[in-house]
This record gives C-alpha cells, structure tokens and sequence, in this order.
C-alpha cells in the first residue's frame, strides 16, 4: 500500500490503531527498535505525544510492547520491519512487510514459521513488556517503560 504523502500514512495508522479500542479487540505484541523512539518526527510535543501513547496503548489488556534496546544482540529480524498476522485460523496467517513502494504480503508455511522465530528471538531479546500496574520502585533498571520515560525526559 503505497502513501502519497505523509498525511495520508497518518491518517491510515490512527484509524488502525482504533481496532485496538474496539469491542473484542486483536491482542497485539508489538516489539519497537529503540531508534525508532529516537527517531524525530515533529516538534518534541509531537514526540512526547507519541511515547506518551504508547504507555497508554500498554495498558490495554490485549497490548504487550517490549522495547529492542541499542545495547542487544544485533538480528536478521531487524533490517525491516514487518507484522506477523496469526489470527484464529492458522491457514489465514499473513507477513506483510511494508515497504515505500507498496506492501509485499507472505503466506507460504515456510515463510510464516521462519518470520514466527525471528519474532520469537526479538521477544527474547527485548526489554521487559511496559507494565504501568507496578510501582516505579518495583520496575527492574532496565525495562521498557524505563527507556520510554527516559526518552520523555529528554525531550
């Protein structure tokens, strides 16, 4: 699916995000690169909104968000970004890897298996999932929600 501005791209991503907060909504584990939290898209209120929201987006029962830290282990799963569809029916499982020509869909049992341990090894190597239910004191000293809020604090 190709965009023709960044306006469109937006507009796109926060109506997906709205399946989060539906009646029976997906459960979504996402694991964020932590150079994307870098990476300056607007102003720093802008920026500050965005991480903000993905605390809020944690809190949801059906969300887990995990953060790769700079300081892991570099992976193959890492070139690109991609989302690994497995909804109830296994024979609907989908990759599809987003690209800025369009998107490329996968669906052959190989592919799917080798784009699920790929997704297994990120899981393994990331931060904590943000926990917003626990105490400060009680987070460990490097978790996800503690690298988000120190990137707040910068801004």
């Amino acid at each position: 699916m190709g965009f023709e501005n960044t306006e469109q791209a937006l507009r796109f991503r926060m109506e997906r995000q709205r399946i989060l907060t539906r009646e029976n909504p997906p459960a979504v584990h996402a694991v964020i690169h932590e150079a994307a939290l870098h990476m300056r898209f607007g102003s720093p209120q802008t920026m500050r909104e965005q991480l903000l929201r993905l605390i809020e987006l944690a809190r949801l029962p059906h969300v887990t968000i995990q953060v790769y830290p700079f300081s892991a282990q570099a992976h193959a799963a890492l070139s690109g970004h991609f989302v690994h569809i497995v909804p109830g029916s296994s024979e609907l499982s989908t990759v599809v890897l987003e690209q800025p020509t369009g998107a490329r869909y996968l669906s052959e049992r190989t592919q799917l298996r080798r784009y699920g341990e790929m997704f297994d090894r990120l899981v393994e190597n990331a931060l904590t999932p943000v926990d917003v239910s626990l105490a400060p004191e009680a987070h460990s000293v490097k978790d996800s929600l503690g690298l988000i809020q120190h990137l707040l604090y910068t801004l």
